[in-house]
């Protein structure tokens, strides 16, 4: 059907656009994220990258245990997503990865999404089904989507040894991706003894000790999530790096010069923040610093649009928000700290640096 111009009924001014393609694209969102999530799931791209030629769709549907209609269906979705590429094969279509598909999408990449989309299809798009609750509740929604209570925020976090799991794979890959960004961000050579507060895998801690040879960094997380990183993570190989169990609302903080809060911040009303960073200043040596790590709002609110989304995330997971530059550094001065800096990086997180004057 062709498309008309209505005109509205003075002056012949067009009174819409008659087709809301944006509305549109904004609605059928969820079909994009679902059809990656899925694709991953069933292990297509793996598939494809394993075979080194071109498959059919039966061959993939064989290959990942599904059907063959619901498999041709799949790949034509991820062809239109350009995640996958098509060949003409004897009049046959057959498929492979786009490069980026194969980069981060597949298991076996070093610089692997899998495991970041797998937390987001299991439990933040589960958390997202009640989004419209958590906006007139001004709360999370663990107990709702998940049945466990969300008193005490990082026990919903981690409700399973499974989940903790899951979750530290996803900052694993976050950091694969974005953290030498962050960690160069600003020349930290001065600071050679690092903690890292809530360092959970240690991707962020290698990315420093990679970008810094003279330093070392000391892991500060809870029990479980160190017994994990030591068993999944870290390794023996990762020398420079330690860690030291404790809850860092509760317990003493190891001496450094510089403390790591890395999506941190982001998790707590800004009464926690304050309380946060001001233990962090009173155990940061003199003319030491504190690095934050988030994702930074524009000062006038207006974007960008993934660190708005991610603050309504913040909302239906945790008791945080997303922040601007300006609002961090009024929590690092509100705790003594002075002179704070920020730096975008171009990717997704940013930094924020504020100093102990000596």
């Amino acid at each position: 059907m062709a498309e008309r111009q209505e005109t509205g009924s003075s002056g012949g001014t067009p009174a819409a656009d008659t087709y809301p393609r944006k509305i549109l694209e904004y609605m059928e969102g969820f079909l994009i994220s679902k059809t990656v999530f899925s694709a991953c799931e069933l292990g297509v791209f793996d598939v494809l990258l394993a075979s080194e030629r071109p498959l059919s769709a039966e061959e993939v549907s064989q290959a990942v245990g599904a059907s063959l209609d619901g498999t041709q269906r799949l790949l034509a979705a991820c062809t239109g997503l350009q995640l996958l590429n098509t060949h003409q094969d004897d009049g046959r279509v057959c498929y492979s990865n786009t490069e980026q598909a194969s980069v981060y999408l597949t298991r076996s990449s070093p610089l692997s999404l899998y495991q970041s989309i797998q937390y987001s299809s299991r439990t933040i798009y589960l958390c997202w089904h009640y989004l419209t609750d958590a906006v007139r509740e001004g709360r999370n929604q663990y107990e709702k989507a998940f049945g466990v209570s969300s008193n005490d925020l990082f026990q919903a976090l981690y409700r399973s040894d499974e989940e903790m799991v899951k979750f530290m794979q996803l900052m694993n890959s976050i950091w694969n991706i974005c953290g030498k960004d962050v960690v160069t961000a600003f020349d930290l050579s001065p600071f050679n003894i690092i903690c890292d507060l809530g360092g959970c895998s240690g991707a962020l801690a290698k990315q420093c000790t990679s970008a810094y040879p003279e330093c070392t960094v000391t892991i500060f997380d809870l029990p479980n999530v160190v017994h994990m990183s030591k068993k999944h993570f870290v390794t023996a190989a990762d020398e420079r790096i330690s860690f030291r169990e404790g809850d860092f609302f509760k317990d003493p903080l190891p001496e450094a010069d510089l403390y790591i809060l890395a999506r941190i911040l982001h998790d707590w009303t800004d009464e926690r923040c304050i309380e946060l960073l001001s233990s962090v200043y009173k155990a940061c040596k003199p003319g030491g610093g504190v690095l934050l790590v988030e994702a930074l709002l524009h000062e006038d609110g207006s974007g960008p649009l993934t660190v708005q989304l991610y603050s309504l995330n913040m909302l239906v997971q945790t008791e945080g928000r997303e922040r601007t530059a300006a609002q961090y550094a009024a929590l690092l001065d509100a705790a003594g700290f002075s002179a704070a800096q920020h730096r975008l990086t171009g990717k997704i997180y940013d930094a924020v640096l504020g100093r102990k004057e000596t």
